[in-house]
């Protein structure tokens, strides 16, 4: 039987394991080389056991198009990518390049300059600027640079490389009909749709000693109407197999449904495994796939039953590296789990480096990392509210060695995760609070729960830190009957019910996603928002508003955009929308208007302590990530 943990061999590489690091793209220095941030958390990954890591893309050149990531055009590029494989492989852990000629359509330009694709075709950041189609020229140019990067990955000590040819960018925009209106050599039928790639793949080869792996990530079906189906990508799979590749990394999706291709909180775990499936069935090389195996009897029984040969971690190697080490020793219940939220992905298409919401060390593993406990230093502190900032808090004091009492005033750990968790498609969210609760049992936190902080109990406190992360409370607008309105969060904890005809004030996240949980066993649910467009104010990544808006639209759940709420009353809902007044019928409605910070308790605490953080919510209402890094950061600096 295939396990997880077997060692194989693909041509010349030996693995000590058939989990590997998904590649994912990472910031570098001005010059396109990898930084230091970079080599740190590649490094930390390989300590975490992972077998094989592939990096992200490393463009070929720059000469059509800004470097997006990393570059591998130069031979002054392979000092720094040799010395984040040298750091891998003192782990075990070997080293897949990957390789791209470019973004084409889905570069990351201005409105004002064509970018260049295989056809005059929509930009996709910019839908009314034309492409520039490459000339033959161009296309040879490009697949020299990408035959050249390969020696220089070979340089590198690098023990196989990867084609990025998936997803959208520039090499499947050639594979595609919708993209690729080519009348030349590179056009027309699927044979020379692939030419491009086929001639990188034998670049490659002619630059990479004999039996080192050439990899191709592909998407043999896009997933999206009116695009690449699975007949054709079958076909392609063959193709690609027949020219000599030792392995293929099956994906799905692109960017006009980019979260087909990258997991987002709404995803179903091994989303993309029947399409891995049917690759399978027709090809004989060693299969790679990724796509929310986070579970690990998800992703034996995809090894065990000879689906893929080699299963792929990509944000969830973000949230903890150290999942193949915790699933090989048996303690799979200290996996911090990826929720699936996206903050890594919005932060490098937000100008900055990764950000993991629930790893605050992620490529900040040398400059975050905690001090080491020093037994002579008695330190206290007091954390109130068991939230996702206040034991992220409670955890990392326990772990400087400190001694930790944690006040929750409910019966229960988690405080408004639960409500952020409440819809069966967020249960990621759930599992955090239990990965969060474990660890303060493990490590002995003081829990009390019941524990109200009022300034009387404060009071009488003495401690070197308080850490207030008193979250939030629901808002209530100044509507007439709001008070009659059920509150979403309510209905979110399962401590309310709600009838068959629903109108929910506020568009927001949780009205969002309360819509569309309820949407399915009710005959109408409506949401009334008062700014243009629902998920006007959500900071989150483009695929999970596209998979959210595509559940919305899926669920039959109606939209008043613009439309500001006069009046509740207990069968109806009033509101105001271009100057007319409207009237809703309804049994419930659902007060998803927002929240306020419950930052009361601040001048008590800072009346007993000198050292008071105020984290998360209590800050204001904001994200999973601002309270566990805020928390982690209070107690990272004490000294």
């Amino acid at each position: 039987m295939k396990t997880l943990f077997d060692r194989t061999q693909i041509g010349t590489m030996k693995l000590k394991n058939r989990i590997f690091m998904a590649p994912m793209g990472t910031t570098g220095e001005a010059d396109g080389s990898y930084c230091s941030e970079g080599i740190d958390y590649f490094e930390e990954r390989a300590k975490g056991g992972a077998g094989l890591i592939i990096t992200g893309a490393n463009v070929v050149s720059t000469k059509y198009e800004p470097r997006p990531c990393t570059e591998l055009s130069d031979f002054h590029h392979v000092e720094r990518l040799n010395m984040l494989i040298d750091r891998c492989h003192h782990y075990g852990a070997k080293v897949c390049v990957q390789l791209s000629p470019g973004l084409g359509r889905q570069q990351f330009t201005d409105p004002f300059t064509p970018p260049y694709s295989a056809g005059a075709v929509g930009a996709f950041w910019f839908p009314n600027l034309i492409c520039k189609p490459f000339d033959v020229e161009d296309i040879h140019y490009l697949v020299e640079r990408v035959g050249y990067s390969a020696s220089l990955a070979v340089n590198a000590g690098a023990d196989s490389v990867m084609l990025h040819a998936y997803g959208g960018y520039l090499l499947d925009q050639f594979h595609s009909v919708q993209w690729n209106n080519r009348t030349d050599e590179y056009g027309g039928s699927l044979e020379n749709r692939m030419r491009f790639t086929l001639e990188c793949i034998e670049a490659m080869r002619k630059n990479i000693p004999a039996g080192m792996p050439i990899l191709v990530k592909f998407t043999p079906h896009q997933r999206v109407e009116g695009f690449r189906t699975l007949d054709e990508g079958v076909e392609m799979a063959k193709i690609l197999e027949a020219a000599g590749v030792d392995g293929l990394l099956v994906d799905t999706g692109c960017y006009e449904e980019w979260f087909q291709a990258i997991t987002t909180i709404y995803s179903a775990p091994a989303h993309k495994k029947d399409v891995q499936a049917a690759i399978r069935k027709v090809v004989d090389v060693p299969l790679f796939g990724d796509g929310k195996y986070n579970d690990p009897a998800e992703a034996q029984a995809v090894v065990e039953d000879g689906i893929l040969d080699y299963v792929g971690l990509g944000h969830q190697l973000l949230a903890d590296p150290y999942w193949p080490k915790k699933v090989q020793k048996g303690h799979p219940e200290d996996i911090r789990p990826c929720i699936g939220c996206n903050e890594c992905l919005l932060a490098g298409f937000s100008g900055k480096h990764y950000y993991c919401a629930v790893n605050p060390q992620c490529y900040a593993e040398k400059a975050y990392a905690l001090p080491k406990a020093d037994p002579a230093i008695k330190r206290s502190v007091l954390v109130i509210g068991g939230g996702p900032g206040g034991m992220e808090a409670a955890i990392t004091a326990k772990q400087r060695g400190f001694d930790v009492e944690l006040w929750e005033k409910s019966d229960r750990l988690g405080g408004t995760l639960w409500a952020a968790g409440g819809p069966d498609f967020k249960a990621d969210v759930i599992k955090l609070i239990e990965s969060l609760e474990i660890q303060c049992k493990k490590l002995g936190v003081d829990v009390k729960l019941g524990k109200e902080a009022t300034p009387e109990a404060i009071s009488q406190v003495k401690v070197d830190k308080i850490i207030l992360a008193a979250g939030s409370t629901p808002a209530m607008p100044p509507i007439p009957g709001i008070e009659t309105a059920t509150l979403a969060c309510d209905y979110l904890t399962h401590d309310a019910t709600v009838g068959k005809n629903v109108v929910i004030i506020g568009g927001g996240l949780a009205g969002t996603e309360a819509a569309c949980d309820i949407a399915p066993n009710a005959e109408s649910v409506t949401i009334v928002e008062m700014m243009p467009d629902i998920l006007f104010t959500a900071a989150h990544c483009l695929n999970n508003d596209q998979h959210l808006r595509k559940m919305v639209a899926e669920r039959g759940v109606k939209v008043i955009a613009d439309a500001k709420v006069t009046n509740i009353a207990a069968d109806s809902v009033t509101y105001q929308k271009g100057g007319e007044t409207c009237t809703l019928a309804c049994d419930t409605v659902l007060n998803a208007a927002g929240f306020r910070a419950a930052d009361q308790l601040e001048d008590a605490c800072l009346a007993v302590c000198d050292e008071v953080a105020v984290v998360g919510d209590a800050v204001g209402p904001r994200k999973i990530l601002d309270a566990v890094h805020e928390g982690y950061h209070a107690i990272r600096v004490m000294e």
